[in-house]
């Protein structure tokens, strides 16, 4: 084998290995709710495999061959290889009914070792065993990082962001083939077999591919609950994750509960929207407001029509979202509202990168405590970085998704705190709930000019609401979860660590 073919091989194997190890990034973090140890978890599988295809791989490298029959063993790994990693996916969505992830990490570990041996073959079989040997294994290596990082950056950046799941997969379980076949034709083999094999294997991969991949989101989202029915209304797409919303409104963001499309007060079971309102009896005039998170929209369509409210900012780091809240009757308006601005950006960088912004109310409807990342936006660390953006008297709320750490950490880290249901409000200042306002508030409030409660005939859950008190103090916070419980920060990231292989239910 020349040199030049080797490089080749090896940048191409490289950038669909990697490729593919991004698809089954993102079946496993959706599968697993995004806990932190999912990149671990798939990084060990996917190296143990590496390692032991190298170590197979030695078998075929201990005598010379000659470059014919070196081609066609190639072409046999890159299309086992190939359709090996190509069913991974399906396998974590088929064993997600009865089991957690460790299945789909030994599919993964399989389909790597596959992988793993074309590079060992490459350099044997394409660099000559003489004094510039080591030069030659450089070059090898370089090409194939090149490759591995272009496979990492095109399909997660570009392929993702710009097609679904399922068509990416198709594209490189096609292209695997397509290798293979080059590998094939560079061998000079002229017997029909081998290319019949590979032809009708693409061909294959292009219809198959859509019916391995069908109704794989349900299954690793529904897990052990999936009975075959059950298909998402809407399913979004991008570079930034998954969204998906069922027929009962209910959104999942990457594979994890994010809410239901819904601001009735009548409909409060459905997603505890009252502790949206909640904002407007808090203080008493939240003129400008920052909102970190949008996703369906539906808290933010009654913050933005809470009385005193003139203008309320945005930051949500996926704009796969806008789609949802276009599309729902509830929340469509929310984005012409002259009053509200959305920002594409991370919630924490906004903050940094806008040091100057000062803001009566931030609001912050976070996702699950337990799921990467989520320190950024729950540590003390994080807690300084939104006091230092709250006009005079101004409040900061936010979801603690029921973590004792977290309301631990608000209750020792300001002055001013309350719970209230599983969301915290804290302030350098006081403040409290003012119940006069709240009355009133709830009675008169509208939202696109329709009344929230519509009395008499809501005078029953009028009457209930007058008397919301799911609240708690700071003393009492400390005095149950201090000696208990931690404080979060940067360092600890205790909500994500503190159980790693964590496999969450359904909610």
């Amino acid at each position: 084998m020349k040199l030049r073919i080797a490089l080749a091989l090896a940048a191409i194997s490289g950038f669909i290995a990697l490729s593919y190890e991004i698809v089954w990034y993102r079946v496993l973090s959706m599968m697993t709710r995004g806990i932190s140890a999912s990149f671990g978890l798939l990084l060990a599988a996917y190296l143990l495999g590496l390692a032991i295809g190298s170590r197979i791989a030695a078998a075929y490298c201990k005598e010379d061959q000659d470059g014919a029959r070196v081609l066609r063993l190639l072409a046999f790994f890159v299309a086992v290889a190939n359709a090996v990693a190509a069913i991974v996916a399906p396998v974590f969505g088929w064993t997600a009914k009865f089991t957690d992830f460790k299945l789909g990490l030994v599919v993964v570990a399989i389909g790597a070792a596959f992988l793993g041996a074309v590079l060992p073959l490459v350099s044997h079989f394409g660099i000559e065993p003489d004094e510039r040997a080591g030069a030659r294994l450089s070059y090898v290596y370089l090409a194939n990082i090149i490759g591995s990082s272009l496979g990492s950056l095109v399909t997660g950046f570009v392929l993702l962001d710009t097609m679904s799941l399922v068509a990416a997969a198709r594209l490189l379980f096609v292209a695997g083939f397509v290798l293979a076949g080059a590998v094939l034709m560079m061998s000079g083999t002229r017997k029909p077999g081998g290319y019949v094999v590979l032809t009708a294997g693409a061909i294959a991969a292009a219809f198959l591919t859509p019916k391995l991949y069908d109704q794989l989101y349900e299954r690793i989202v529904y897990k052990n609950e999936f009975d075959g029915k059950q298909r998402f209304a809407r399913v979004i797409e991008n570079k930034s994750g998954v969204v998906t919303v069922t027929d009962d409104l209910t959104v999942y963001g990457s594979g994890t509960y994010d809410g239901v499309l819904n601001t009735a007060l009548q409909k409060n079971d459905r997603n505890n929207i009252v502790r949206a309102y909640v904002v407007g009896a808090l203080h008493p005039h939240p003129r400008d407001v920052l909102m970190i998170g949008l996703s369906g929209g539906s808290w933010a369509q009654v913050v933005a029509h809470l009385p005193g409210v003139e203008h309320l900012t945005i930051v949500e780091i996926n704009p796969g979202y806008i789609p949802v809240v276009d599309e729902n009757p509830e929340t469509a308006t929310l984005l012409k509202n002259p009053k509200v601005s959305l920002v594409i950006d991370d919630g924490r960088r906004w903050l940094l990168r806008n040091a100057d912004r000062r803001f009566d109310f931030i609001v912050m409807n976070t996702t699950m405590h337990w799921r990467a990342h989520a320190t950024n936006l729950l540590s003390t660390e994080f807690m300084d970085i939104a006091r230092a953006h709250l006009a005079p008297g101004g409040i900061f709320y936010f979801n603690t998704t029921d973590s004792y750490d977290i309301q631990l950490t608000a209750a020792k880290h300001f002055p001013h705190f309350k719970r209230i249901c599983n969301f915290v409000a804290v302030s350098d200042a006081p403040f409290d709930f003012d119940r006069p306002r709240w009355t009133e508030m709830i009675q008169t409030m509208t939202i696109d000019g329709k009344p929230v409660l519509e009395l008499p005939r809501d005078q029953a859950l009028f009457d209930e609401l007058r008397g919301f008190n799911d609240m708690e103090p700071a003393w009492s916070i400390l005095d149950r979860y201090e000696t208990k419980n931690t404080v979060v920060t940067d360092d600890n990231m205790v909500t994500e660590w503190i159980h790693p292989l964590r496999y969450p239910e359904l909610n």
